[in-house]
C-alpha cells in the first residue's frame, strides 16, 4: 500500500510542476514572439499577463466538447488522451538532479525512443477517427515526418551512447562532469536541433498543422479540453526535447565547479531547458514554413546520411583512439 502511495506521490510531484511549466511555456512563447514582432503580447490578465495561461485553461475547460456525427467516437475520444499520456510518460526517466529521478532505467534511451514511436499513434488515430479529409491529411503528414526524423535522432543518440558507454541518462550526465558533449559533437548537436524541431512538428516544420493549407491539421475537429490535451501534449514534448538536449549536449544539471555551488542542481537544469524553450519560440517567429517535399528531402537526403556518416566516423575514431591508448 505504501509503495503505491509513494509512486502516486512521486508522479504528482512530476506531473503538477510539468503542467504549470507547460502553461507558462505558452506565455513565454507568446511574449518572445511579441518581442520579435515589436508588440506587447499578453498583458491584460494579471500583472504583465502572468495569469493569461490560467485564463486560457479555464476558457477551454468550460467550453462545450463537440463530437462530430460522422466520427468514430471511441477512437476520437481516446486519441487526445493517448497523446497526452505518452507526452508525460517520457518524463519518468529524466534525471532532474543527482538525487531527483523517478525511474532509473538502464536502457532509458530505448524507453524514450519507444514512447516517442508510440506517440505517432495518437496523431494517426485522431486524424483517421475524425472522418474528415483535412485531419486525415494532417495525420499522414505528421506520421511520415515523425518517422523520418526519428531515424536521424536514433543515429545521433547512438553517437552519444558511444561517447558515454551507457544507455542510461543518469550515466550520460555524469560522464559530462569534465566536459560537455556539445564541444566534440557540435555538428550532431546542430543536426539534433533541426531534428528536434521536425519531431515536435514546430516551425519551420509545422506542415501537419499548416493553417493556410490544412486549417489546423489532425486536431481541427477537436474542441475544448480534447483540443487542450493535444496542445498540452505538444508543449510537453517540446519541453521534453529541451530536457533531452540539455542532458545529451549540455551536461544536464552539471555546471563548472566555479559556479555550480551557487545554486541548486535542478535550477541549472531548468535554466538550460529554458534556453531551448526560447529557441523553439524564436524559430517560430523568425523562420518561414518549408514545403513538404523540402521537409522530406532534408530528412532523408541530408539529416539521415550526415548522422550515419558521423556515426561511422565516430566509431572509427574511438576504435583508433582506444587502440593507441
Amino acid at each position: 500500500m505504501w509503495v503505491i502511495l509513494n509512486t502516486i506521490l512521486k508522479s504528482l510531484i512530476i506531473i503538477i510542476p510539468l503542467l504549470i511549466a507547460v502553461a507558462y511555456f505558452t506565455l513565454l512563447e507568446r511574449k518572445v514572439m511579441a518581442s520579435i514582432q515589436r508588440r506587447k503580447g499578453p498583458n491584460v490578465v494579471g500583472l504583465f499577463g502572468l495569469l493569461q495561461p490560467l485564463a486560457d485553461g479555464l476558457k477551454l475547460f468550460i467550453k462545450e466538447i463537440i463530437l462530430p456525427s460522422n466520427a468514430n467516437l471511441i477512437i476520437f475520444i481516446i486519441a487526445p488522451l493517448l497523446t497526452f499520456t505518452l507526452s508525460l510518460l517520457g518524463w519518468t526517466v529524466i534525471p532532474f538532479s543527482s538525487t531527483a529521478l523517478f525511474a532509473d532505467i538502464n536502457l532509458s534511451i530505448f524507453f524514450l525512443l519507444a514512447v516517442s514511436s508510440l506517440s505517432v499513434y495518437g496523431i494517426i488515430l485522431s486524424g483517421w477517427s475524425s472522418n474528415s479529409k483535412y485531419p486525415f491529411l494532417g495525420a499522414l503528414r505528421s506520421s511520415a515526418q515523425m518517422v523520418s526524423y526519428e531515424i536521424s535522432i536514433s543515429f545521433i543518440l547512438l553517437s552519444i551512447v558511444l561517447c558515454a558507454d551507457s544507455y542510461n541518462l543518469y550515466d550520460i550526465v555524469l560522464n559530462q562532469r569534465n566536459g560537455w558533449y556539445i564541444f566534440p559533437l557540435l555538428p550532431v548537436f546542430i543536426l539534433f536541433l533541426v531534428s528536434m524541431l521536425a519531431e515536435t512538428n514546430r516551425h519551420p516544420f509545422d506542415l501537419p498543422e499548416a493553417e493556410a493549407e490544412l486549417v489546423s491539421g489532425y486536431n481541427v475537429e477537436y474542441s475544448a479540453m480534447s483540443f487542450a490535451l493535444f496542445s498540452l501534449g505538444e508543449y510537453s514534448n517540446m519541453l521534453l526535447m529541451s530536457a533531452l538536449s540539455s542532458i545529451f549536449f549540455l551536461g544536464g544539471w552539471t555546471m563548472p565547479d566555479i559556479i555550480s555551488w551557487l545554486l541548486p542542481e535542478s535550477f541549472w537544469f531548468g535554466l538550460k531547458i529554458s534556453f531551448f524553450a526560447i529557441f523553439f519560440a524564436v524559430m517560430r517567429a523568425a523562420l518561414p514554413r518549408l514545403r513538404y517535399d523540402q521537409l522530406m528531402d532534408l530528412g532523408w537526403k541530408v539529416c539521415l546520411p550526415f548522422a550515419l556518416c558521423w556515426l561511422i566516423f565516430l566509431v572509427a575514431f574511438l576504435h583508433i583512439f582506444n587502440g593507441l591508448v
